[in-house]
């Protein structure tokens, strides 16, 4: 498992805690931790649980896996989706519904393609 980057959390939070627009005790309350101790997180000092990151993930409508990431829990060979998921909902640029859209679209790429089989390399049953 990988060290806890507090720093770089802290910073990733603040960003997406201002691109919600909330305020720091608006995201403490939506997420059930205090003031301060929320505060401890974004400026490096503290470093939350899995269950505190699951609360604020939910709490800025983010992917708790892109929060494992940045504080360096989730393994890395879920890194690559993790960041597409990441980049998608970190995108100012498109709304809430949109970004949701794209989700679901990207999973379903996904699945058909862990489902699709190499035929091309199979001999055909009609020769």
């Amino acid at each position: 498992m990988a060290s806890l980057n507090v720093g770089n959390l802290g910073e990733y939070l603040r960003e997406q805690r201002r691109q919600a627009q909330l305020s720091l005790r608006q995201l403490a309350d939506a997420a059930g931790v205090s003031n301060p101790y929320l505060s401890q997180i974004e400026r490096g000092l503290r470093k939350p649980s899995a269950d505190i990151l699951q609360q604020l993930a939910k709490a800025l409508r983010i992917s708790a896996e892109t929060l494992y990431v940045q504080a360096g829990i989730l393994d890395e060979r879920d890194r690559d989706e993790v960041e597409t998921r990441a980049v998608i909902l970190a995108d100012p640029s498109i709304n809430e519904r949109q970004k949701q859209v794209l989700l679901q679209i990207y999973e379903s790429f996904r699945k058909e393609n862990a489902l699709e089989t190499p035929t091309d390399e199979m001999p055909s049953k009609t020769d």
